[in-house]
């Protein structure tokens, strides 16, 4: 199932994407939240509308983030090999950890599908990042590696667009990766039973129609039970968390000559199986 977050003008709701549009699921099941239908154990429960007749059309809604209100976001840094070492490359002090490298994003910072990513006036070097977010179903803490997909709710796209020339002032990344606007999340989330395996998945960039990234999640360093279970010892994961599980290599800032973003390019990130998640780059 495809199940997103949007708001029609009357506040946020949760629908279930078919061939046909939007079902409205707030109104057939009365849920108030994604992240409230996956707690209470309902997903399985939205699986007997999917063939309803549409409320409302792709195209006639607003999309919210997918999670508009996790308790938790949790991303990995340079956990593809090629990333890392264009990295290394381009003069960033980075090697490869015994642990994955986590920072935090507030959720107040996301972005839905088709809603503009926002460049900030301070921000002269805004960079796009395709990455694989896993959205958490089940609470945890102290997971087994080998019981981690257990706790995925379901898998979505994520643009952790980055403020380059913030995240290298130090080198504590959290100013870089928290701009307002600037995290992209959707269209909608794919229910983990339709995606067999998390780690064969191509995911890609286009900016402009250009290709920029593209690779496979088999190439992840730290895979998607590693990431589940390390975080876990952190924090008590919670249904609606959000681990997004890193960007492979041809980001902008690694290139030469160097590819930022501006206001007015499109921005697509597409992950196999999951979607492709459309913004346009606005002033912000």
């Amino acid at each position: 199932m495809r199940l997103l977050t949007f708001d029609t003008g009357a506040g946020s709701r949760v629908g279930l994407v078919n061939d046909a549009g939007i079902v409205d699921l707030s109104a057939r099941m009365g849920v108030g939240s994604l992240r409230q239908m996956i707690a209470d154990g309902q997903i399985g429960a939205a699986a007997q509308y999917s063939g309803e007749a549409p409320d409302h059309g792709l195209d006639d809604i607003r999309y919210l983030p997918v999670i508009p209100d996790p308790v938790h976001i949790f991303c990995a840094g340079v956990n593809y090999a090629d990333h890392l070492q264009e990295a290394i490359d381009a003069g960033v002090p980075r090697s490869k950890t015994e642990h994955p490298a986590l920072f935090l994003r507030f959720a107040d910072c996301q972005v839905g599908h088709r809603e503009p990513l926002l460049r900030s006036p301070k921000v002269t070097q805004l960079d796009y990042e395709c990455e694989l977010a896993v959205i958490i179903g089940k609470p945890g803490r102290y997971i087994a590696n080998e019981d981690a997909l257990n706790h995925v709710a379901g898998y979505s796209c994520y643009n952790d667009a980055s403020a380059r020339d913030w995240q290298f002032h130090t080198s504590q990344v959290t100013p870089g990766k928290n701009f307002f606007g600037t995290g992209g999340f959707g269209p909608w989330m794919v229910t983990a039973d339709e995606i067999e395996d998390p780690h064969n998945l191509n995911i890609s960039t286009r900016l402009n129609g250009e290709t920029l990234q593209d690779a496979n999640t088999r190439d992840l360093i730290f895979n998607i039970n590693a990431l589940i279970a390390y975080v876990s010892n952190i924090v008590e994961l919670q249904p609606g968390d959000v681990i997004a599980s890193g960007t492979p290599a041809g980001v902008g800032f690694a290139r030469d000559p160097q590819i930022f973003m501006k206001p007015g390019d499109i921005c697509e990130i597409e992950v196999e199986r999951v979607g492709t998640l459309v913004n346009e780059i606005a002033e912000g």
